[in-house]
This record gives structure tokens, C-alpha cells and sequence, in this order.
């Protein structure tokens, strides 16, 4: 399950003891940890324990017991921060084995690797409200796969609590409103404190919140938005009601906002502010009646998921780019090299060339349309002597030198796809520390052997200099043996003609 399958499926619950099962529910099936426990606020500041999954003994033993408020303070300020989580190892929790707060680990052997995890290690999520209070805390233990979670799950986990806490507090407020709706059909005066119980919690709600009308013509009209909407959007509130959503989100998520616009529907999507720019969101609806026979209408919350993606594009953008040099990572290489490859067999290296030196018969490569006779040059260059010249000057002109060697391999590479066309660009990548590979598609034989002779010109000046050789990627083969191959006849200093290093 992926995290926003998880985030559906605690927005999708009803009552608030609904909410908090499927809290802990998909905290085991949607992150992989063997149990989760949702420990909730009570009014007097201590926690019980409010649902448990994936262990049905420690279901029955520790569910609807409490722990005072000063021994989770302890456990919330001790081990590690992991960007909003806790983790406790071993080492330090076993002090905490004899407080008040309800426990149960799972019995294991200790792990085997450094980033294995103990049966005594303890991790909590904190659920806090966008205003800061403490809602609660998710308890896991133990990840399926026997390892500490790394930083894209921790990241998962955490974005995981933060719409925990906003899950609980729309059951908190539903409960709330469906209460103060059967009070309406009493009598006038529990009508008119409903009305006004309602508006502060509407008026007031720390996420945005909008009043839309549900079916016939106007479906989706808005009638009403709070302030926090508002501020959002940067829209007066008598703007708003002139608009539905529809008129508002941004073109390419018009299928996500139908698919949530109906009651329980949920989703990220972007939402237009005044100034033009887009903010991304997260929506979520429910259905409140005026009363028990009369109009229903559609009850939006919209949460603010701008950190959140600013926080994932950087996490993709690391990924996918070399932070010294800007060019693509030895991973994000490997992926669109096996993209430009198809397994066609007639299309592997022959027995009289076994290292694809020679440009083969046409062949359509899936997903890299470089036209009708594609060919798709592996350039595979090494810098000389890199380890001594760095020990000798220091980690600093090392990086220097590489910055500007991946600067003038970019330059050349750009002036040799501007020569005409509509030619696909060049795929330039930094590998294990001081070596560099080029995916240049649609070149044959000669003009590629005359791009690695102009390569290896503009290396020689400068503080170091490059081997550079030159190989085919063939249909047939994997992204793991063209780099192989590339590897070796560069290890091997098996080059193409050209000026001979010594």
C-alpha cells in the first residue's frame, strides 16, 4: 500500500473509533511494521491506548490502558530526532521498561547488520494538530524486513501522523456536528447553539474548510469558507462563493478533484491562489445535513501540502542529481539506460565483436525514440591520477577539478547536439566518484569516434586530465552489462583510435 493509499483509508472512516483503527491499521499494512498502537490525548493529559494492529495478544493486554502524561514527555525527549519522529535504541530504552506507559515488544534475536533492529528498539510518530497540540502518538515496532527505516520511509511515517492527527480531529468534529444536527430536530434553542458551535468550529478550524452544494446544477458551488481557506487562496470569502472548485483547480488534476467529489473522497491536488500561482492541497469530504430531511450539503477540508512536496521534490532531486556536479547520479544513469534497451535477441553483440564496437543492424529501442537508424554511444571517461592529486591539494581542489572536467564534457556535448535537427539530448553522468559516462542516441560510428577525440582535446588542459573510450549499448544486453563493458575497456585502456595516453 502507498502512503497515499494509507493517508484514503483513515480520511474514508466514520466515527472517531473507526478513525483510530484505521489509523493503526494501516500503519501495519501500508508501512510494513509488525504492530502499531494509536495512543490518544485523553482530557486529563494522559494517554490511553486507543487501538492496536498486527498483534492480537497485545490487542488484548495493553488496548484501554493509560500512561501517564510525564513518562511519554520522558520517551518523547529522549533518542533520536529523526526530522519529527523518536527512535530510542536498545541501549538507551531499557530504563523505560519498568515505567507506567503500556509496552509490548516483539521477542527476536539481535540483528546481524549495523542498521538491523533490536526487538528492544522503540520508534514513535508524534500526531500533532497544525496549531501544535499534541494529539497523540503512533508506536510501532519492528519493521518486516528487519531494518531500521531509512530516510524516504521516515519521511513516509511522519507525513503519515501529521494527517493521523487531522484524521482525528474531522472524526472529533463530525462526531461533534452529527451530535448538534439531532439536537436541531428538538427544539429552537438546541438549534441556535448547534448553529453557533458549529461556526466557531468552522470559523475557527486551524485547516482550510468549505461549505459546497451537493447535486443539481450548482453541485460544487461553494457558499461558504473559512478564514484558513481563505489565507490559503489569498481570496476574500464573497470571491469565493463565486466559484466552485472545478473553477478552481488546476487543469491537469480536474480527474483527481471528480474523483473525490463525492462524500469520503479524498486526494492532493493543486488549488489556484489570486496571484496565479498554484498551491498543492489536500481535500477530503464529508456530508452534513441541515436536518434530518433537508439539504445536504458537501463539507471540504483542504490542507496545505506545499512543505510536504517541496520536502519530496528534493528527496526525488537528490536522488536523481549529483550535488557536486549537477550532472545525473550513476542510478538515475543505470534507469534510463535500461528505458533505451529493449531484450531483443538478434540484436546482442556477435561472437566477432564481443564488445559491441560496431554499430548494429536498425532497431527501435523502446522508450527512447531517437529515429529510424538509432545507434546509442556509451562515452566512458576516467580521470587520471584523481586519488593522488586529491590526497596532494586537498579535498577541495578536488572537487574543483571535477566541477570543471563534468563542465567542459557538458559544453562539448551540448555544442555536438546543436549541431541540427531535433536531436535528442545527451545523458551525462558522474559514476563512482571520478568517473564519467555519456548516453549520446542517434550517432554512428565516425561522428562519435570524432566527439571522443574532441572529448579527450578539451580534458587536456586544466589541473587533471581523462581516459576516455568509446562503446555501443546494444538491444539484447542490460544496463549493468554495457556499463560493465565500458568499465572494463576503460580499466583496461583498450581505446578507440586516437592519441595514445601514457
Amino acid at each position: 500500500m502507498r502512503t497515499d493509499q494509507a493517508i484514503a483509508e483513515i480520511y474514508t472512516a466514520r466515527s472517531l473509533a473507526d478513525t483510530l483503527q484505521a489509523i493503526a491499521d494501516a500503519a501495519v499494512s501500508g508501512f510494513g511494521y509488525e504492530l502499531a498502537c494509536v495512543n490518544l490525548v485523553r482530557p486529563d493529559g494522559d494517554l490511553i491506548v486507543a487501538a492496536l494492529a498486527g498483534n492480537p495478544a497485545a490487542e488484548a493486554l495493553i488496548t484501554g490502558r493509560v500512561g501517564s502524561r510525564a513518562s511519554w514527555d520522558r520517551r518523547l525527549h529522549m533518542g533520536e530526532d529523526w526530522s519529527g519522529l523518536r527512535f530510542i535504541p536498545h541501549t538507551e530504552g531499557w530504563v523505560l521498561n519498568d515505567d507506567d506507559v503500556p509496552q509490548w515488544h516483539t521477542e527476536g534475536p539481535p540483528p546481524e547488520h549495523d542498521d538491523g533492529w533490536h526487538p528492544d528498539d522503540r520508534l514513535f510518530a508524534p500526531m500533532y494538530a497544525p496549531h501544535g497540540e499534541l494529539v497523540g502518538v503512533i508506536s510501532v515496532d519492528r519493521p518486516k524486513d528487519g531494518r531500521r527505516p531509512g530516510a524516504q520511509a521516515r519521511e513516509a511515517l511522519r507525513t503519515y501522523a501529521f494527517h493521523s492527527a487531522i484524521a482525528i480531529s474531522m472524526a472529533r468534529l463530525r462526531a461533534n456536528m452529527q451530535r448538534a444536527l439531532v439536537r436541531l430536530d428538538r427544539e429552537q434553542t438546541a438549534l441556535r447553539a448547534s448553529e453557533e458551535s458549529f461556526r466557531q468550529a468552522f470559523e475557527y478550524a486551524p485547516a482550510g474548510m468549505a461549505i459546497a452544494e451537493m447535486g443539481g446544477d450548482s453541485h460544487g458551488r461553494l457558499l461558504r469558507a473559512n478564514d484558513a481557506l481563505c489565507r490559503l487562496l489569498g481570496r476574500p470569502q464573497s470571491t469565493l462563493r463565486r466559484y466552485s472548485f472545478s473553477d478552481l483547480v488546476h487543469p491537469e488534476d480536474v480527474d483527481v478533484l471528480l474523483r473525490t467529489s463525492a462524500e469520503g473522497g479524498s486526494g492532493e491536488l493543486r488549488l489556484g491562489r489570486r496571484d496565479g500561482s498554484y498551491v498543492w492541497v489536500s481535500v477530503s469530504n464529508s456530508v452534513v445535513a441541515d436536518t434530518a430531511d433537508g439539504p445536504r450539503f458537501l463539507l471540504t477540508h483542504v490542507v496545505d501540502m506545499g512543505e510536504r512536496k517541496q520536502r519530496e521534490s528534493e528527496l526525488e532531486r537528490r536522488a536523481t542529481l549529483d550535488e557536486l556536479t549537477g550532472l545525473y547520479t550513476e542510478s538515475e544513469l543505470r534507469i534510463r539506460l535500461a528505458r533505451a534497451l529493449c531484450d531483443t535477441p538478434d540484436a546482442a553483440p556477435g561472437a566477432n565483436d564481443p564488445y559491441g564496437l560496431e554499430p548494429y543492424a536498425p532497431h527501435r529501442h523502446r522508450g527512447l525514440p531517437i529515429g529510424p537508424d538509432p545507434t546509442l554511444a556509451v562515452l566512458h571517461f576516467g580521470v587520471d591520477g584523481f586519488k593522488p592529486y586529491n590526497a596532494r591539494h586537498g579535498r577541495a581542489a578536488g572537487d574543483a577539478a571535477l566541477v570543471e572536467i563534468a563542465g567542459r564534457l557538458r559544453n562539448e556535448l551540448d555544442r555536438e547536439r546543436s549541431g541540427g535537427g531535433d536531436r535528442e539530448p545527451a545523458v551525462l553522468a558522474r559514476i563512482r566518484g571520478d568517473e564519467f559516462v555519456a548516453l549520446v542516441p542517434d550517432l554512428d560510428k565516425a561522428p562519435a569516434e570524432t566527439l571522443v577525440a574532441r572529448l579527450r582535446q578539451a580534458l587536456r588542459t586544466g589541473p587533471l586530465e581523462a581516459t576516455g573510450i568509446l562503446c555501443w549499448a546494444t538491444c539484447g544486453t542490460t544496463a549493468d552489462q554495457v556499463l560493465g563493458r565500458s568499465g572494463e575497456l576503460l580499466h583496461g585502456r583498450k581505446l578507440l583510435p586516437g592519441p595514445t595516453r601514457t
